[in-house]
């Protein structure tokens, strides 16, 4: 042993015989600067763990008590829809939604992407232009004017023109070239003096006509044979089963209020028209449909088309 270390060891030795050595004191370390507030605080951290848990219990409350109310108003909805004997044609129901129908669907439309699609698809038009089911004109805003030749407005519900009419002249009030028509797209229509439209464009038509193919084959009758294009953005049937019950089982209380059967088969309506599909797009569990279309020429065989999915 060295000797300061001895003489250290001997003075203590001497201090703890004379009394004099004090007890050793427990001292709490500092906390460590990178110590959590939460291990260093007792009960603030209870108090946090607390809020948490209550504010999950409101959360798990409120999520159960709202899925409870959708649960017993789709019970509900499906019980009053096998009382209802709703026809096939319901745009009649149009005529008296018509002056709140943008405000009814605007928000839905915008919160599903709906709206940008319509902007899309109005891009799209040129040339002589030919929309069906116009209903109130929603996609009238989104027209490139400087690449229509002519517009051919049609909708069977004179109300739904009358929007439509108001809100054109409020958009365009320069552009002369265009006919407002009330009638059935299903029936002949007077094509423009070049022979054909360009563009033909329907959006959310072929569930509310209840002769949905008859009027695609119609469409197809009207097309320029040179150059020519048939839009249709749709909503219909699902890729999944499960949706399909339930859009069946609401199908007529959401015909019979919104004058639309929302549960039918796109993709069989199409084929049956015999047009020619171009490309078709899915969206929203494949119940929006983006279609496009054309004549097929004849002796011209149907192609495999492949269907993008967009979820």
């Amino acid at each position: 042993m060295s000797r300061p270390l001895q003489r250290s060891v001997r003075r203590a030795q001497n201090l703890r015989n004379n009394g004099v050595a004090k007890p050793l004191e427990y001292r709490q370390s500092p906390t460590p600067k990178h110590a959590s507030p939460a291990s260093s605080a007792g009960i603030p951290f209870t108090r946090r763990r607390k809020a948490v848990l209550v504010i999950g219990g409101i959360a798990v409350y409120a999520f159960t008590t709202y899925s409870t109310y959708l649960y017993q108003s789709y019970k509900k909805a499906t019980v009053e829809a096998q009382k209802l004997d709703v026809p096939l044609d319901v745009s009649d129901r149009y005529g008296k939604i018509a002056k709140g129908f943008d405000d009814s669907v605007g928000l839905g439309e915008t919160v599903m992407g709906l709206t940008l699609l319509r902007w899309w698809m109005g891009r799209m038009a040129r040339g002589d232009v030919l929309e069906v089911s116009v209903g109130t004109g929603r996609n009238l805003k989104y027209y490139p004017m400087e690449k229509c030749k002519s517009i051919t407005l049609i909708d069977m519900s004179n109300e739904m023109v009358e929007e439509a009419t108001k809100k054109f002249k409020e958009l365009h009030p320069k552009y002369a070239n265009v006919k407002f028509i009330i009638q059935d797209a299903a029936l002949p229509v007077t094509p423009p003096p070049s022979a054909g439209f360009n563009t033909i464009i329907q959006t959310m038509g072929l569930c509310s006509t209840p002769r949905p193919a008859d009027l695609l084959r119609n469409l197809g009758t009207l097309c320029n044979k040179e150059d020519c294009r048939i839009l249709l953005l749709e909503h219909g049937r699902s890729h999944y089963r499960w949706l399909n019950r339930i859009l069946d089982n609401l199908a007529p209380v959401h015909a019979d209020k919104y004058g639309c059967w929302w549960n039918r088969d796109i993709g069989r309506i199409v084929e049956e028209s015999g047009l020619e599909v171009v490309k078709i797009s899915r969206y929203h569990l494949g119940t929006t449909w983006w279609i496009e279309l054309k004549p097929r020429q004849e002796g011209e065989s149907a192609k495999k088309v492949t269907t993008a999915v967009a979820y």
